[in-house]
C-alpha cells in the first residue's frame, strides 16, 4: 500500500517541499484553511481543514492512515506538528517542550543566558533607561510583526510599543531586550546524530520595513573565526536539547567584532530560503528538509557546492498602494519569478503585502555589486 504524507502548509513556499515529496512516490496531501493559497488552488490533495484544531487533525490522521507528518514553512505549522507528534509516533519532529524553548523568545533567552550562548540581553521595565535603545517584540511573533524600537524614555512610546507587542502576540505576552545593531545574516545548518553536517551563511537586507528581510544572497566569505563560534553556539543547542535531525535555521547580528542569536527555527524559511540555497550552491535544501519526516537519513559525502552569485528578493512595497506594473531598467537574468500579485490589486505595506518574488544573478563582481546596492536602495525596481 503506498504511503501517505501530510504537509502542513498550503503556501507558495511549500511548494520545493511538495514537489520533494511527490519525487518519491508516496501520496501527499496539504492542509490549511485558505483555499486561495498556491498549493491549496493547484494540487488534487487539498484538505481544507484548519490544522490548528488540533482534535479534527488527529481525527484525520487516524481516517486516512497518515504515516509522515511534514512541518512546511511557518513556526505555527512547527508548533502544531509538535503536538500531533505528542500523541502519534512520527518522524524527527522535536517535542512540545523543546519546540517551546526554541520558538518561544522569552524562554529561548532564558535558557541561551543559563548556557552563555550570544544573544541579546533582557531587560526589565525598570532598566530600560540604562540599555537604550531597546527593542520590544511579542514572545511569540514572527516576520517582524509587533516589534518597535525605543530610543529614548518615553512612557507613551513604550506603553504603545507594549500594546503593538501584544497586538500579535497570540500568547499575549512580549519581552523587552537590548537592542543589538549590525548587520543581519542568517545561519542554516543541516544536522544528523546530534553534529552540524554542512551549513550556509546568508547575508540579508530589509529594505521595505527594517524588521522584515526582502533581500539577501549566500555569502562563501564569511569571517571564519565567528562561523565557528555560531558552530559552538548552535552545537550546544544542539546537545542540550536533544535535537532531531534535520534543519536547524538562526538569524543573528554581526557587527565586525561581536554576534547575537537573534532567532532561532527548526522548520524551513519563508519565500523561497530553499530555492536561494539551490540556486546559490545546487544543494537541494527542500529535499534534506524533507527526507527527515519520512525516516531517511541525509547523506552528506560527496555533496558539491557552487558558488554562484544569486540575489533574491521580496518584492513589496513600504505603504500601502495599488500594483499595476514592474519596471526594471537595468538588464538582469531572472532565474525565477514568483508572482504573488494581480495588476489592480490593492497591496498592503510590507511585511502585510507581497508583490512577488524575484531570483535573479548575475557572472560579473562590478554587475552584482550595482544590482545588490541598487535593489538595497530601492531603485532597481519602479512600481506603478
Amino acid at each position: 500500500m503506498m504511503k501517505k504524507a501530510l504537509l502542513l502548509d498550503t503556501s507558495f513556499s511549500a511548494k520545493p517541499i511538495y514537489d520533494y515529496l511527490v519525487k518519491t512516490g508516496i501520496e501527499v496531501f496539504v492542509v490549511g484553511a485558505n483555499p486561495n493559497d498556491s498549493l491549496a488552488k493547484s494540487v488534487k490533495n487539498y484538505i481544507n481543514l484548519d490544522y490548528s484544531k488540533i482534535d479534527d487533525i488527529n481525527t484525520l490522521l487516524k481516517s486516512m492512515a497518515i504515516d509522515y507528518i511534514v512541518p512546511g514553512g511557518n513556526d505555527f505549522s512547527y508548533k502544531i506538528s509538535s503536538e500531533l507528534n505528542a500523541s502519534d509516533d512520527f518522524y524527527n519532529i522535536d517535542s512540545v517542550e523543546v519546540n517551546e524553548i526554541i520558538n518561544n523568545k522569552e524562554k529561548f533567552r532564558k535558557f541561551a543566558t543559563s548556557l552563555n550562548l550570544h544573544i541579546p540581553k533582557i531587560v526589565k521595565a525598570e532598566e530600560i533607561n540604562d540599555y537604550l535603545p531597546v527593542i520590544i517584540k511579542p514572545v511569540d511573533g514572527y516576520s517582524g510583526h509587533g516589534i518597535t524600537v525605543i530610543f529614548e524614555l518615553d512612557k507613551d512610546k513604550i506603553d504603545n510599543a507594549i500594546t503593538n507587542a501584544l497586538k500579535f502576540s497570540k500568547l499575549k505576552s512580549y519581552i523587552i531586550e537590548e537592542y543589538a545593531q549590525g548587520q543581519l545574516y542568517s545561519h542554516s545548518a543541516f544536522i544528523s546524530n546530534g553534529k552540524i553536517m554542512i551549513d550556509f551563511i546568508v547575508k540579508e537586507y530589509s529594505t521595505a520595513n527594517q524588521f522584515v528581510v526582502d533581500t539577501s544572497y549566500v555569502i562563501n566569505d564569511f569571517a571564519k573565526d565567528i562561523l565557528n563560534q555560531i558552530r559552538l553556539d548552535i552545537s550546544l543547542i544542539i546537545e542540550k536539547l536533544d535535537l532531531c535531525d534535520g534543519l536547524i535555521h538562526t538569524q543573528f547580528i554581526y557587527n565586525g567584532s561581536s554576534f547575537w542569536l537573534i532567532e532561532i527555527t527548526r522548520r524551513c524559511p519563508g519565500d523561497l530560503y530553499s530555492q536561494l540555497i539551490k540556486f546559490s550552491t545546487g544543494f537541494p535544501y527542500a529535499e534534506y528538509y524533507s527526507r527527515p519526516f519520512l525516516n531517511k537519513k541525509n547523506k552528506f559525502n560527496n555533496i558539491e557546492i557552487n558558488n554562484k552569485s544569486v540575489i533574491r528578493h521580496t518584492i513589496s512595497l513600504e505603504n500601502e498602494g495599488f500594483f499595476n506594473s514592474l519596471s526594471i531598467d537595468y538588464p538582469i537574468n531572472i532565474l525565477k519569478y514568483v508572482p504573488l500579485a494581480l495588476a489592480g490589486d490593492r497591496i498592503k505595506e510590507s511585511p502585510f503585502g507581497r508583490i512577488g518574488l524575484l531570483f535573479f544573478d548575475c557572472e560579473l563582481e562590478s554587475d552584482f555589486n550595482y544590482l545588490l546596492k541598487n535593489t538595497i536602495d530601492r531603485k532597481l525596481f519602479l512600481i506603478n
